[in-house]
């Protein structure tokens, strides 16, 4: 359960998406608010179409609201430049992705690397800092093998390590476990919550996965675009596929 006494870090106010296609509106959100403290663990929940990729897009400034607003630590992301919410999610935001989304030409060191060197970092402190985040997740080992000389699992944990890279406020990490094998994914999923305990990171996941809800702190649960409602860990009785 999250301390009353903790910060604020995102507030969403009557945030709103609406898509036209042709005649017709699609309401992706509709007036979602939302405040999340900073070093929480969120876990957003929903069936596919409910708005959960709408809302990580809003919180990660890689699209703006039609409706409402959104603020990163008193930051009005809905204000902002196109070119200031580049520099925002670079140095605020981590992704990961269900997908991994790693360049399969490069090494797992120059995968973390980008961002680093994206931000005016020489080659030297980005490839000192990319060793110290991949050694973090257990792969300085593997500094020189490319993704496809990798197990789903270790392209994740890159993947974490790239995310980590810049230090980010917040961490977004959409379907993390979702192409994993079952041991595998309980390693990303404990790996997520250490590092948020290790660093204070805020976690928000979107996820089907009920071991991932049995890490957080709150879950909230989306439902045809709105906020159905948004529980505290301890008030669930999770247990394998299923949540009571």
């Amino acid at each position: 359960m999250v301390s009353e006494q903790q910060t604020v870090i995102i507030e969403c106010r009557g945030l709103s998406k609406t898509y036209r296609m042709g005649k017709v509106e699609v309401y992706a959100l509709r007036d979602v608010d939302l405040d999340v403290n900073a070093g929480e663990y969120l876990s957003v929940m929903g069936p596919s179409g409910s708005g959960k990729s709408t809302l990580f897009n809003m919180i990660g400034a890689l699209d703006k609201p039609t409706g409402g607003t959104v603020s990163i630590a008193g930051c009005d992301l809905t204000k902002q430049t196109s070119l200031q919410l580049s520099y925002f999610r670079n140095h605020h935001i981590g992704y990961v992705f269900q997908a991994f989304n790693l360049i399969l030409s490069l090494t797992a060191l120059r995968n973390v690397m980008l961002p680093l060197l994206f931000s005016g970092l020489s080659t030297h402190d980005a490839k000192k800092r990319a060793t110290e985040v991949l050694t973090e997740v257990g792969l300085e080992h593997r500094l020189e093998h490319r993704p496809d000389e990798l197990s789903g699992g270790q392209q994740q944990r890159v993947a974490i390590a790239r995310a980590l890279a810049m230090n980010p406020t917040i961490i977004l990490a959409d379907e993390p476990t979702a192409n994993l094998d079952l041991h595998t994914g309980e390693e990303i999923i404990r790996m997520l919550r250490e590092l948020r305990d290790k660093h204070g990171v805020t976690v928000i996941t979107a996820t089907h996965d009920h071991k991932m809800l049995d890490k957080s702190d709150r879950i909230l649960w989306i439902k045809d675009g709105k906020k159905d409602k948004i529980e505290n860990r301890s008030d669930l009785n999770i247990q394998v596929g299923k949540v009571e």
